[in-house]
Formats: C-alpha cells, structure tokens, sequence
C-alpha cells in the first residue's frame, strides 16, 4: 500500500463555509489539485453553489474565486495507506486536526462533508463545544454514481451558507 498525504487547507479569515473531504484519490495526487480528476463533479457542483463557471477557471482561479466567496477546502484524512482512489481502500487513517483549524476560523458557519467516509471521520473528529453547522453532502466522486443533477440538488443548499443568511 501506499502512503497518501492531503493537501494543505485552502481557508483564509473570510472562510464562511469549509468542504472537508476524505484523501485526495491519485489523480488528484497526480496534479496537485484538489479534485483534480476531470470526471469528478467537485468543481460543476460548487460553480453551481458561487454561480462561477470554476471548470472553465485555472486551478489557482478556481481556489481564488472558492475564497472570495467565503468558501474553503481541507480533508479529514492527513495521510492514510491508500491502493488507488476509492475511500473503501484506506488503511490506517490518521485524522487530520479539524479542531485546530475550526477554531482559527472567525467567520466560520458551517462545515460540509463531501461524501459519507468524510462526514462519519469528520463527526467523530470533532470535538469543539461550540461546533458549526454540520451538513452531509453526496459525494461528488465519479464513483458514487447519482447523477450529477441529483447532486447539484443537494449542495445548492451550501449557497444559504455562503450568502449568510
């Protein structure tokens, strides 16, 4: 197996709304993105959610424009053994520090899981008296297969969070 490590956290004071995922999968990895395998449907969802065309966007746009609207991006997984990208093959996960970074966050509202191997490591990793709102999104994986519309559904939601009302 092969040890896989996540990004850094991409918040900054404005940060509103963070999406936590599990471990980036290896075409991720492989580009140094976040949700950086092209059929993953991260980057239509939230354009969706920030009303931006974030597909059409660089990467380093992409990360600018999820930030100006107040949304930020980390995992729950520091760095696990992982065979491929599916969240079933991690081995020996070890959570990364939800708690530390929740509470450098000043304008944080809410946290939202993308998918359900985040939102369980996520739960029970956070341990804050006073947490955020707590949302559970499907995933926006190619690997969990509700079509994307059905998806968009769901996270369009995050777009209350991210206007503050």
């Amino acid at each position: 197996m092969t040890l896989k490590r996540a990004f850094d956290p991409v918040v900054d004071a404005r940060t509103r709304l963070l999406i936590l995922g599990s471990l980036p999968g290896d075409a991720s990895l492989k580009a140094g993105q976040y949700y950086g395998h092209p059929q993953n449907g991260f980057w239509r969802l939230m354009g969706g959610v920030i009303a931006t065309d974030l597909v059409a966007l660089p990467y380093a746009e992409r990360l600018q424009a999820l930030k100006a609207a107040g949304v930020g991006l980390w995992d729950v997984i520091a760095r696990a053994e992982r065979r491929g990208s599916l969240d079933g093959a991690i081995r020996k996960a070890e959570a990364a520090d939800l708690n530390r970074l929740i509470a450098d966050l000043p304008a944080l509202r809410a946290v939202a899981f993308n998918g359900a191997t985040a939102a369980r490591i996520g739960r029970r990793s956070l341990t804050l008296p006073m947490a955020p709102e707590l949302i559970d999104l499907p995933s926006s994986s190619p690997a969990f297969t509700r079509p994307l519309a059905e998806k968009a559904d769901a996270w369009a939601r995050l777009s209350i969070v991210i206007a503050g009302a």
